[in-house]
């Protein structure tokens, strides 16, 4: 498959991801975003991300800007590092994907890139090169990052065992240090030097079937985890169950004193229980979700608002105050938050983080995904079910209550069940989110349904 680009990058096969490709993307962004300047740029633990990112660094020399050369650290480190610069960034990253793809995040001085931006770099592709010669520059920018946490939250989680499942994240390092950090006593479990694909929102059975066994071997009261660039949490609590990234991010909210919640239409509902004075539902997407944060901020500067997505990325739109200190905005998907805050809550407390998660109302998410199936197949079966509605009733074998086609196709039943499926935006998968009033009832929707669909699409 090509290589696609949208607002979350450009991914593709790294076979297919050259340098002339590379260089195009970045002359392209250069000329069509703002950028401070600098461009900092960062990379994940994937073999092929060191030469990519040499590539564009050559590429925004060749501009005449400052290359400032980060290193592997997580996205959200690199974005506060040019965000407190009010310079761009480039993250060489694939993310959740198999290693034998890769990609690139574009970052302006105030954040992730728009729509706006996304068009406007599409219409840029296809300049020469400049024949300047800008600098290089490098910047350890992880400890910013690290010291945003540790001096809002203190020694909130002392005493805690925090296993950090390591495997090729790379985060993995900045994990131990910042639980350290807190107080709390970290296990590295699973460290690995071969890139291992982790979606947080899909983990597979094999690496589930294993927290249970490192709960019991190291005596764990929580497991901790990243996507492979580590915008994305994966927390698993003191009864080895995953706690889905919706309900991190609500958990997460409530801890911070959020008011406003801006989150996708895929995310758990019950976040519209919990008492917020407002809940307002995307499309799925950061670019979505902050454009709603910034459309609450510009009605009211002093909002208190939030946002996060069902992967549990999460985005803070205020200053809030931590147990020790304040948090200044961070409006970038990140990974520590969402794993420190509800620890920290439910440390606070007196009671265990799984006691915090049962005490939500009892609204459960399930979401996984195929691989390997086309994005223009999985189109064309979603516009087919879209537009018949016997075509829904044969394929869910009932009607549906309600139908949301503001992403994908979200249907929700009599019994008040839901079941949303669409097309990943950025690589050849299919994904399926099941809601229901318990976790064991979401899971099967969701298996079921996917079942299904790889019947219909092979």
């Amino acid at each position: 498959m090509a290589p696609k680009f949208g607002t979350s990058g450009l991914r593709g096969l790294v076979v297919d991801l050259t340098e002339a490709l590379v260089t195009d993307y970045t002359r392209a962004f250069l000329a069509a975003c703002s950028h401070g300047g600098a461009v900092h740029v960062g990379r994940d633990l994937r073999p092929s991300s060191p030469q990519i990112a040499d590539w564009v660094i050559a590429a925004v020399r060749d501009a005449g800007l400052t290359a400032v050369n980060c290193g592997a650290l997580p996205t959200p480190a690199l974005a506060l590092s040019s965000l407190n610069a009010s310079c761009a960034a480039v993250m060489v990253t694939g993310s959740h994907i198999p290693a034998d793809r890769n990609g690139l995040k574009f970052y302006v001085p105030s954040g992730e890139i728009s729509k706006a931006d996304e068009t406007a770099i599409g219409a840029a592709l296809g300049r020469g090169p400049q024949g300047l010669s800008g600098g290089i520059e490098t910047k350890q920018a992880l400890d910013d990052y690290l010291a945003r946490y540790i001096r809002a939250y203190g020694r909130a989680l002392e005493g805690v065992v925090v296993g950090v499942y390591q495997h090729s994240s790379v985060a993995r390092d900045a994990m131990v240090q910042v639980f350290e950090g807190l107080g709390a006593r970290v296990v590295s479990i699973a460290r690995s030097e071969t890139f291992i694909p982790v979606d947080t929102e899909a983990l597979d059975p094999e690496t589930q079937a294993l927290f249970a066994g490192w709960f019991a071997e190291h005596g764990l009261d929580v497991l901790m985890s990243t996507d492979g660039d580590a915008d994305r949490p994966m927390v698993v609590d003191d009864k080895a169950r995953v706690v889905p990234g919706d309900v991190l991010g609500a958990l997460t909210a409530r801890g911070l004193g959020a008011r406003v919640i801006c989150t996708p239409v895929s995310s758990n509902t019950m976040v519209s229980q919990m008492g917020f004075d407002r809940v307002t539902l995307t499309k799925i997407g950061s670019p979505y979700v902050i454009a709603a944060m910034e459309e609450a901020l510009a009605a009211d500067p002093q909002a208190h608002v939030v946002g996060y997505e069902a992967n549990g990325g999460f985005l803070l739109g205020f200053e809030a105050q931590g147990p020790q200190g304040l948090l200044l905005p961070l409006m970038t998907r990140d990974c520590l938050l969402p794993m420190i805050a509800p620890l920290a809550a439910a440390r606070a407390e007196g009671v265990t983080l799984s006691a915090l998660v049962d005490a939500l109302p009892p609204r459960f998410t399930a979401a996984d995904r195929l691989q390997g199936i086309e994005t223009e197949k999985s189109k064309a079966f979603l516009a087919e079910l879209s537009a018949f509605a016997d075509a829904r009733a044969a394929f869910f074998g009932e009607t549906e209550t309600v139908l949301d086609q503001a992403d994908g196709l979200r249907a929700t039943f009599a019994d008040g069940y839901v079941i949303h499926l669409r097309p990943s935006g950025n690589a050849p998968e299919f994904r399926c989110y099941a809601e229901s009033d318990s976790r064991e009832a979401a899971m099967a929707l969701m298996r079921a349904t996917l079942e299904k669909v790889q019947a219909r699409l092979g």
